[in-house]
């Protein structure tokens, strides 16, 4: 840093020759400390299932996307990142300070929050519709659901309808599949 001290002696001598000096400091310090030209940001991510860990680090690694400069030298950027919430499924979010500290301990802190959110409902995949004789077996087969996020729960409610001719009908079966976040796909 551009901080120090300097020392100046001024000498006074008269007509006769006689002389006396004094010694003056001169002291330059910094007790300003770095000043934000972008302010952090917020940031929420959709969840990808793996702890959206390379959009966390990224987000860490540009301090949130804020920018500093220090009048009177270098600066390091710190953090005080832990880890994510545990919300539903792989969701959450945190609140980071992030500092920029400059040689002389000086700092400014930002404070903002990541959130890793989920909209996305989960993928349902049911079965196909079939006819088949009263005679037959009647399997009903299952429904099955995927989401990127945690885990699926399906739902099934089957509605028979009979018709007039004895032995015939249709069930209908609606499927609803939900994950930790409360999404669905019916």
């Amino acid at each position: 840093a551009a901080t120090g001290q300097a020392s100046v002696t001024f000498v006074a001598t008269d007509d006769c020759g006689n002389a006396t000096d004094t010694t003056l400091y001169f002291t330059i310090e910094d007790t300003t400390p770095p000043a934000f030209l972008t302010e952090a940001e917020d940031l929420t991510v959709e969840c990808d299932g793996a702890g959206n860990t390379a959009a966390l680090q990224n987000w860490l690694d540009t301090h949130g996307g804020a920018t500093a400069d220090d009048v009177c030298g270098d600066f390091a950027w710190s953090n005080n990142y832990t880890a994510v919430s545990d919300d539903c499924g792989e969701t959450g979010a945190v609140t980071v300070e992030f500092y920029a500290t400059d040689e002389c301990g000086n700092d400014s802190t930002a404070s903002q929050t990541i959130t890793i959110q989920d909209t996305t409902n989960p993928m349902l995949t049911i079965p196909a519709d079939y006819t088949a004789e009263c005679s037959d077996m009647h399997p009903l087969d299952e429904a099955t659901a995927t989401d990127n996020c945690g885990m699926v729960t399906i739902e099934e409610v089957a509605d028979t309808t009979f018709s007039d001719c004895p032995g015939n009908y249709v069930v209908t079966r609606t499927f609803t599949a939900t994950d930790e976040c409360g999404n669905d796909s019916t």
